[in-house]
């Protein structure tokens, strides 16, 4: 059967519509459009089947994570070493695994759509919007760059992280663009004042919530300095760079005049602890005598059981540890058949195992600090981070960014990070390899920062925090019951008035 040029028109409009996402998050930062983008996506579900929606939705996905997670490339192939077809077949299952979701998104919102406007727009696309993101968030491990709240770190729309988390804020877009749709579509004049006066009680309501502040400031505040060595990743475990490597950290830190917490990237050191027993024992003295405390990534081993694990370790006084629980698919672990185990290993690439640290584990310290754990990837996902809360007063994330090139990755990495800040009002200290090394304020401000790929240390006086936002007692359960409840509404509503 031909396709109509309607039908093609609708096709290419959801690809340009899901191609304007990803300008909306940094380094671009147009976050303006992140809620045209769902305008245009909402347009085009107008009037369609559930099947031409879910159609139009997986077509809008491709727009979005094509661009959006293009740095895969980089990751797998110039820096993995990975064939080409393998390289485009795990990046297409990656943006068709994604568009999935999109798709869902359309089936819901035209299989349950009500016959009035005002409620669809405005009750039934938020809710799905929201509903699909989550999900998305943490099914089969679950994948939530580009989750659009994301993209307003720097608006007044992230005062509602303290609050609802980054899912609210995408509920407020969401919101925000049904609102948009009935001033361009609504069915009455009187229809299209309420929403353009409703979308500015909301963007006022936003600006007022941004001067409460949720949590507290200790009286007294930690010196501390995050080393970046800017290793490219290329020479990173090269045997002949450990030596280097290893002068490096210990001389910058050695350097340094006795602060309270010195922080060195994930896997900063590129060698297991028994290999490099001299080097660490030595730290460990000189740590403790000054009244040190260092914090370093490493890779473990467990003999007894065979298992690597990336670490989170103490040096110093404090000697505690965090082992990486969410790990990153096909980086850390190789869900696949043992037979493709095996080829990988005979085409000589990554093909091993790190095991996840239990699901619960303790805060570490600092002079008395509790502080919250992360490694890399693991700072996408907020919830998980809870456990730690309101005990933690001070946040760390340790990372490798160098897998993502000069890319847009790493400054996205590092916006899903400022919004962490955001959700428990809590300062961080973020160390990378590469960039991009930063100490990001309780309000998801950037307090400094290290360009990328270049070496340095950043020294400040960081104050812990104390108190609890909204978001560390209830987590993500307002914004996903409210969903459900209005959806469920919505679906009764029309299913009684059919």
């Amino acid at each position: 059967m031909a396709v109509s040029m309607t039908t093609r028109g609708r096709w290419a409009g959801s690809i340009a519509a899901g191609l304007l996402l990803p300008l909306a998050f940094a380094p671009f930062n147009l976050f303006w459009l992140a809620p045209v983008s769902l305008i245009m996506l909402f347009f085009l579900w107008e009037e369609q089947s559930p099947r031409e929606a879910a159609i139009l939705g997986c077509f809008y996905g491709m727009g979005v994570f094509t661009l959006g997670t293009y740095w895969l490339y980089i990751s797998l192939r110039q820096l993995g070493g990975a064939p080409i077809p393998v390289v485009i077949l795990l990046m297409s299952a990656l943006v068709l695994a994604m568009s999935a979701y999109t798709a869902l998104a359309g089936w819901l919102a035209n299989r349950f759509r009500t016959n009035a406007g005002p409620l669809q727009w405005l009750v039934v696309l938020p809710a799905v919007w929201v509903l699909v993101e989550w999900f998305r968030g943490w099914f089969l491990t679950g994948f939530p760059w580009l989750s659009i709240g994301y993209s307003q770190v720097d608006t007044p729309f992230a005062a509602w992280a303290p609050i609802i988390g980054v899912h609210g804020v995408s509920w407020v877009l969401a919101l925000v663009a049904g609102l948009g749709v009935m001033v361009l579509r609504g069915g009455s004049r009187l229809q299209q004042l309420f929403a353009a006066a409703a979308g500015g009680v909301i963007v006022a309501l936003s600006m007022q919530l941004q001067s409460i502040s949720w949590t507290q400031p200790r009286d007294e505040p930690l010196r501390v300095a995050l080393v970046q060595a800017a290793i490219p990743q290329e020479v990173k475990w090269s045997p002949s760079q450990l030596q280097p490597t290893l002068s490096y950290y210990r001389d910058t830190t050695l350097a340094l005049e006795a602060p309270d917490l010195v922080i060195w990237p994930e896997a900063a050191i590129p060698a297991l602890p028994f290999e490099v027993p001299d080097f660490l024992d030595e730290l460990n003295e000189v740590m403790s005598e000054q009244g040190t405390q260092l914090y370093s990534g490493i890779l473990t081993f467990d003999i007894v059981t065979g298992e690597f694990r990336n670490t989170f370790m103490g040096i110093g006084a404090y000697q505690g540890r965090y082992d990486k629980r969410h790990l990153v698919p096909f980086g850390e672990y190789f869900p696949v058949p043992e037979f493709i185990s095996n080829w990988l290993r005979l085409m000589n690439l990554p093909s091993e195992d790190v095991t996840a640290g239990p699901p619960l584990q303790s805060t570490l310290e600092v002079n008395g600090v509790p502080i919250a754990p992360t490694i890399c990837y693991e700072v996408a996902f907020g919830a998980e981070q809870l456990q730690f809360f309101p005990d933690a007063e001070l946040m760390i994330n340790i990372s490798n960014d160098a897998w993502f090139g000069d890319s847009i990755a790493p400054h996205q990495h590092l916006q899903m990070a400022r919004m962490r800040s955001l959700e428990t009002g809590r300062p961080m200290l973020r160390s990378t390899n590469t960039g991009i090394t930063a100490i990001i304020a309780p309000d998801g401000g950037i307090l400094t920062r290290i360009p990328q790929f270049v070496p340095g240390v950043l020294i400040a006086d960081v104050y812990p925090y104390t108190g609890m936002t909204p978001y560390i007692r209830w987590g993500n359960y307002p914004v996903v019951c409210s969903a459900l409840l209005l959806f469920g509404v919505a679906a009764l509503r029309r299913k009684v008035s059919v």
